[in-house]
Parts: structure tokens; C-alpha cells; sequence
């Protein structure tokens, strides 16, 4: 019996695949598509922010990214410009988000498509030993006493100990283990697509245009828009060169002519969250847990910290090393998170919608945005680097992300302090960096301090090593 399947090899599914590996378990991914499929639905250019940015250089996985990012300057227009000198920090409602100053050293954000992202997980994965079958669609879940069933298409079945739904929105996993996903329908219809115009230097990039958004991506031939006409009635159907030809000419106010279209999606703002992020022996991660609108480009982010959060927990209770309670923690640091997330998407769509008293709120905005403290409260907001996990903590460094850049390659948690007292506490069962600067720390195998102190006193520290590496009686 396997100790974890993953339902969905997107980016988020590989990850969570990887942090469960290092953690000691064995997961095997079941993905519908092959690889083919995948890189034709990669429309559109996926953002990594900040914190994600920095969780992933825990791995030694920014490199990569840095790397594929480089080879996309020869391409894609623009796309140097828009990182502006490693200060571009995502925007809100199309409202740039730049830092004044960045650290030498500093990890900025990455700009790529989905297939990029996942070509670059998908071999750190495998390279970790993890298995990932291709073309194995799930069409039923079936939780048992001591196991779940993942039901194949074809009639055969897989088990495991623990099963995690990173399949999406329209998700089986959450569909058949009937979690409830409330929320908001959608309000607006946008369109990617590799089209070709007839006079492409008539439409300009408008995140706010006459009827709506028009947007030119730094990938050649990429264009997308963005319509408040009551959400798409189909998502399914093939998008048509007359349909974004119509849909451009609506959003800009342009008389326009798609000469040719090789092939487009369309998305909308449903906006729903599901109930709880874990039921038994069941688990939902990514868009399978929350949905929204692209603006702010936060979804990917979003599902990847689920990852990394669900990734150490879930592999020390497979492998029977700490109870099933520490499942429970999953739901409770991230689905507030999730929370925070969709308040601020919805805000973004109602900041883009097309008049005058809009108009004049996105001024008022962007003036606010000039203000230093605003500035930073909504560059925090939209790179997730504001999370806290333990805002009543004693200790104000406990639940936020651990303030060195650190490197775990490995997964381990890391226990940072000069105190001889405190190094000792650990024999062995994390590595241990020793500094002469307060305060002490433990970083958790996701990056999140689990305990700290100002001072020499280990008082506590006991309790958050049995957090973060279990009881000892692992695999090895």
C-alpha cells in the first residue's frame, strides 16, 4: 500500500510529491494528462512572489527557475523591462507593486509559463525517487478504516494511507469526499489566446480600458482580455478567432481583426473556498481548497505554500512518527491564509470594472500606494511575506518565516543559536547553524519558526523539536 497518493501533477502536486519524499514518505502521483496536453494548456505566464520565492531557495530550486526565466528574455518582449531591476513585486488591480530598495541578495519573483514551472518540479521530484503515473484519471475516492481508494477510469484502483486532492478546481477528490465549497459565482469572462492581429500595434496593454482589460503579455503573440459580462457560460467550449476578436474590439473599444488564433482559454472570478482542507483520511491542497481570479497572480502561490505546509506534517504521520492531530494544524494555518486571499482577489476585480467612479478609486489607490506604510502593507499582502501561523505566540519571531536565508535542501529543520545549552538539545535530529546573534531559533522543514528565544533558556524547545521531527521511530 502506498503511504500517500496525489491526485494532480500540476506544480502543486509535484511540490507537495517532493516535501513528502524528503520527509521520509513514499507518495505516488496520479496525473490525467500527459505531457503533451500539459504544455498546450500552459497559457498565460504563471508569477512565483516573494515568500514562494523564498520557500523555494530553501530547496535550492531558485536556480532553476532564475535559469528558465534567462531564456525567456530572448522572447518575450518586455519581460526584463517588467521585472524592473529585481524591484517588481506583482500589482494590484494592475497597480505596479515595486520595492524602493532590494537587499543584495534578495529573492525577487519568477514570470513563467506552467509547463516551465512544472518541467523544473517534475525532475527535482523524480530525482528524489518520487513516481508519477501519467494518464491515470481519478474518478472516485473511497475512504475505509484503515486506507482510501483512489478509483481509476479504467476500473483499477490504488490505496494508500493518506490521499491529497491537488486536481483543481472543478476537483474530483473534494467532489466525491463531499467537502462543502462555498463562495461566489462568477461576475466577469476572461480570455487567453495565441492570436495574431491584422495591425498589432493598434491595441495597447489597459488593465482599465473603456469596456474592461486588455493585456499583452511579454510572450509574442499573447493576448488576453478581460469582460464584466456575467462570468462564461461554457468554459469547455473552443475559444473561436471570432469570439476574441469580439471580445477585444469590446474590452478596448478598438475595431480589431484576429487574422489567427492558435488556441485560448477563458477564466472568471469564482471565488469559493472549501469548508475544511482535510476530511479523515483525505486532503485537498491548491485549487482543489480554493478558487479565485488570477488578478494579483497569487493562485499558484497560494496552492504552493499549501505544499510546503501539508508536505512535513503529512509525511511524519504517514510514516506513524506523530499523530493524526498534526493534520489538523493544515486547515488551521492555512485556510485563513486562503481567506485573506480571496478578500483581496474579490477587491481586485471590483477595482478593474469599467467606469468613472471606479476610475477615480484606482487614482485614489495609486496615491495611497505613494504612502511608505501602505506601500508596505500591500506588498506584504500580495507576496504572502505577512503570515503569521502563531499570532498569540509569547515570542513574536514563532509563526513567521524564519528571518535568515536559510538553505534545507534536505527538508530538515534548522535550530539556529550560540547557546551551547540550547545546541545540545537537539542529538543530532536537526542540523544546527551557530550564531552569535539573538534571538535563538527553530525553523520548521517549511521555512516557519517553531520556537525561539531571546537568551540562553531552552524552556520549550523540547516540545517544538517533537513537533517538527516526530517521535523518532520514522523510516529511515
Amino acid at each position: 500500500m502506498n503511504d500517500v497518493i496525489i491526485v494532480g501533477g500540476g506544480p502543486v502536486g509535484l511540490l507537495l510529491a517532493g516535501e513528502l519524499r524528503l520527509a521520509g514518505a513514499d507518495p505516488l502521483v496520479l496525473e490525467v494528462a500527459d505531457g503533451s496536453v500539459r504544455r498546450n494548456r500552459s497559457f498565460g505566464l504563471r508569477g512565483i512572489n516573494g515568500r514562494t520565492s523564498q520557500s523555494l531557495r530553501l530547496r535550492g530550486l531558485t536556480e532553476a527557475l532564475s535559469e528558465a526565466q534567462s531564456e525567456m528574455y530572448g522572447v518575450a518582449r518586455g519581460l526584463s523591462q517588467m521585472m524592473k531591476g529585481n524591484r517588481a513585486r506583482g500589482h494590484f488591480a494592475g497597480l505596479p507593486l515595486l520595492e524602493d530598495e532590494v537587499e543584495p541578495g534578495a529573492v525577487g519573483g519568477f514570470v513563467l509559463r506552467q509547463h516551465v514551472v512544472e518541467r523544473i518540479f517534475t525532475g527535482w521530484a523524480t530525482g528524489l525517487g518520487v513516481r508519477i503515473h501519467t494518464g491515470h484519471e481519478v474518478v472516485d475516492v473511497v475512504q475505509e478504516d484503515d486506507a482510501v481508494r483512489a478509483v481509476l477510469a479504467d476500473g483499477r484502483s490504488e490505496r494508500a494511507a493518506y490521499l491529497v486532492g491537488c486536481d483543481g478546481g472543478r476537483s474530483v477528490v473534494r467532489k466525491r469526499t463531499g467537502i462543502a465549497f462555498p463562495g461566489t459565482d462568477a461576475t466577469m469572462t476572461g480570455r487567453v489566446a495565441a492570436a495574431q492581429l491584422a495591425d498589432p500595434g493598434a491595441v495597447k496593454s489597459s488593465m482599465h480600458g473603456p469596456g474592461g482589460m486588455v493585456h499583452l503579455s511579454p510572450v509574442p503573440g499573447e493576448i488576453s482580455t478581460m469582460e464584466f459580462d456575467g462570468g462564461p457560460g461554457d468554459r469547455d467550449t473552443p475559444l473561436t478567432a471570432e469570439e476574441m476578436q469580439a471580445s477585444i474590439s469590446r474590452a478596448s473599444g478598438l475595431d480589431v481583426t484576429v487574422t489567427r488564433l492558435d488556441g485560448g482559454i477563458r477564466f472568471s472570478d469564482n471565488t469559493r473556498q472549501a469548508a475544511t482542507y482535510r476530511q479523515g483520511r483525505v486532503l485537498l491542497a491548491g485549487d482543489a481548497a480554493h478558487v479565485h481570479s488570477p488578478i494579483g497572480g497569487q493562485g499558484l502561490n497560494l496552492g504552493l505554500q499549501d505544499a510546503m505546509n501539508l508536505g512535513w506534517k503529512l509525511g511524519l504521520v504517514a510514516q506513524g512518527a506523530a499523530p493524526e492531530s498534526l493534520l489538523d494544524t493544515y486547515t488551521a494555518e492555512r485556510h485563513p491564509v486562503g481567506e485573506r486571499v480571496l478578500r483581496n482577489t474579490r477587491a481586485q476585480v471590483a477595482l478593474m470594472r469599467p467606469g468613472p467612479q471606479i476610475a477615480a478609486l484606482r487614482e485614489v489607490l495609486e496615491e495611497t500606494l505613494e504612502i511608505p506604510a501602505a506601500k508596505r502593507h500591500f506588498l506584504a499582502m500580495g507576496n504572502g511575506v505577512d503570515i503569521d501561523y502563531a499570532p498569540d505566540a509569547t515570542h513574536p519571531l514563532v509563526g513567521r518565516f524564519a528571518p535568515l536565508p536559510l538553505v534545507s535542501e534536505d527538508g530538515r529543520s534548522i535550530l539556529v543559536a550560540g547557546s551551547e545549552e540550547i545546541l545540545g538539545a537537539v542529538n543530532g535530529r536537526v542540523r544546527t547553524v551557530e550564531t552569535d546573534s539573538e534571538p535563538s531559533f527553530l525553523m520548521r522543514p517549511d521555512g516557519y519558526v517553531a520556537w525561539a528565544a531571546s537568551g540562553g533558556d531552552p524552556a520549550g524547545l523540547t516540545e517544538a523539536l517533537r513537533l517538527v521531527v516526530g517521535s523518532g521511530q520514522a523510516r529511515v
